[in-house]
């Protein structure tokens, strides 16, 4: 199950735009609405008995990566199954170390929690005559499978309708005349994806001008992200007026560089294409430069790929459910989880899962 797409924007008829602007006015602001109601699946195959699955995190140190490794702890001890989670630490060799480790684990299941499906593929051949089952967040471009590889599903929002969402935010924060820093990291499908979905919104809009895009690797984002926002300050001084980033945590440590460097006089705006960590939220509840994040429903990402994985060993297709955009702002920061600092839709999909898995 897909969501509905997200309403494109028309192409700026003036530097600013009223149409324009009206138009991505109306996207940010359904962006912005509480959780819809549960729209995943509501039928399905009981639990799997005595399964263990292999779980292989790309970076533990990474908040959107944590909020899924919690969310399929949750899950597993809800339906009653062993796992073993095991760090790649943002580095190839860790990875390629990982998947060995996962195999010797001997899973019934895997799941890759971020890292790229098309660059694992080899190293995931040797699941494939196992009848290994594997399923992936954030591993791919677009949800749903990945062509040419083992992986069944990827299971993440749309990346084109978060970037563009992020991209709107800009707009409107700036009333058409962003300037804007994208951070991204190219090493992964998804991150190119969103970037690429970014830049174009932004041509859209007439008085809107992308200064740079900064290419910085997530794992390498605490020695190069403050040196490479002093030198962004340098270069464009006022005129740049947004940073976005394809995940928040560029902006852990893109916000200590800013207070020390701006002192108190301007700012600039922080928008996150993904993932809803922690410590964005708490940034975005304090008003400390972060003014939003298209927050992942990660916890409940967690227990869908869960459930994906329990219809696939049960020799079903996964349902391929795609939670719709959700924008966080200090406007709805309270709702849907907001107060323990995520985002948790507040649509009973637990319940649903246990019910679907006959669990009590």
């Amino acid at each position: 199950m897909v969501s509905p797409p997200v309403e494109p924007p028309a192409r700026a008829a003036s530097p600013t735009g009223t149409e324009f602007l009206a138009r991505a006015r109306r996207l940010v602001q359904q962006a912005s609405l509480p959780a819809p109601a549960w729209g995943g699946p509501h039928t399905g195959p009981a639990a799997r008995r005595a399964q263990r699955l292999a779980i292989v995190a790309e970076d533990l140190r990474n908040g959107g990566v944590l909020g899924v490794i919690d969310g399929l702890m949750e899950a597993l001890k809800a339906i009653g199954w062993d796992a073993k989670v095991i760090d790649c630490r943002g580095a190839p060799e860790g990875r390629t170390q990982a998947l060995l480790d996962a195999l010797a684990y001997q899973p019934t299941g895997l799941v890759l929690v971020g890292g790229d499906a098309r660059q694992l593929n080899p190293s995931l051949a040797p699941f494939v005559p196992r009848h290994i089952p594997i399923v992936g967040w954030h591993v791919a471009a677009l949800p749903g499978p990945v062509t040419g590889t083992a992986v069944a599903l990827n299971v993440t929002t749309d990346p084109q309708q978060v970037a563009l969402i992020t991209a709107m935010t800009a707009v409107v924060q700036s009333n058409g005349k962003a300037g804007v820093v994208v951070f991204t990291d190219s090493n992964f499908e998804v991150a190119r994806a969103k970037t690429s979905a970014i830049v174009s919104a932004l041509r859209e809009c007439g008085g809107c001008r992308v200064l740079e895009v900064q290419d910085v690797p997530i794992s390498r984002s605490a020695a190069l992200v403050p040196p490479a926002v002093q030198a962004l300050l340098r270069r464009h001084g006022a005129r740049w007026t947004h940073a976005l980033a394809i995940n928040d945590i560029y902006f852990d440590y893109a916000t200590p560089a800013l207070s020390q460097a701006r002192q108190g006089t301007g700012r600039v705006s922080l928008v996150s294409a993904g993932d809803g960590s922690e410590s964005a939220l708490q940034r975005i509840r304090s008003g400390v430069f972060q003014t939003a994040t298209v927050a992942e429903p990660l916890n409940l990402q967690g227990w869908q790929l869960v459930d994906e994985l329990n219809r696939l060993l049960a020799g079903q297709a996964p349902t391929g459910y795609v939670f719709p955009v959700h924008l966080v702002t200090p406007a709805n920061i309270d709702q849907d989880g907001g107060q323990q600092l995520r985002f948790d839709p507040d649509n009973g999909y637990r319940s649903m899962f246990r019910r679907l898995w006959g669990r009590p």
